[in-house]
């Protein structure tokens, strides 16, 4: 699994012309599952999401995580996360999961965050034509692969 974390200052997801997600200070996290993806990636992942420290504290350091500043997490699915573009110009998108294997493992994985930050977790809608705003607070912006730990 591979995700992308941006620390907001406000975050929202529109399909077809009305809004169902929004956020405040928090984290918008674009999550790609990849064929081969486990239960252990998505646990990987939503524990780093929550205690990764990019918010900062008192004295202007990046040391506190979203619990610590009472944000939200918004969760978009996006397949294109794993393009492969090696060859050509056209992205390959044949590494990404088939919707039978990433609808579960992507719900299985917002119930972890959900489980993790002690509430609902805001979401954009699998496989849909989704509009995502984004205020990229800083702009802070992190990747993360849960095949590399990194």
């Amino acid at each position: 699994m591979r995700v992308v974390i941006q620390r907001a200052s406000e975050a929202s997801v529109t399909i077809e012309g009305e809004v169902v997600a929004r956020i405040g200070q928090g984290l918008l996290v674009l999550v790609g599952i990849e064929a081969g993806d486990t239960t252990d990636d998505a646990q990987w992942l939503t524990g780093k999401i929550v205690q990764m420290r990019i918010f900062s504290d008192a004295e202007g350091k990046m040391n506190l995580g979203v619990r610590d500043v009472g944000g939200d997490v918004l969760v978009v699915s996006q397949f294109t996360l794993h393009a492969a573009t090696k060859k050509g110009n056209r992205p390959s998108f044949i590494r990404a999961a088939r919707p039978e294997q990433a609808v579960p493992l992507y719900e299985q994985f917002l119930a972890l965050l959900e489980g993790e930050m002690g509430r609902s977790v805001p979401r954009g809608v699998f496989a849909a034509d989704m509009k995502v705003a984004l205020v990229n607070d800083g702009p802070v912006t992190i990747l993360v692969d849960s095949k590399t730990r990194e």
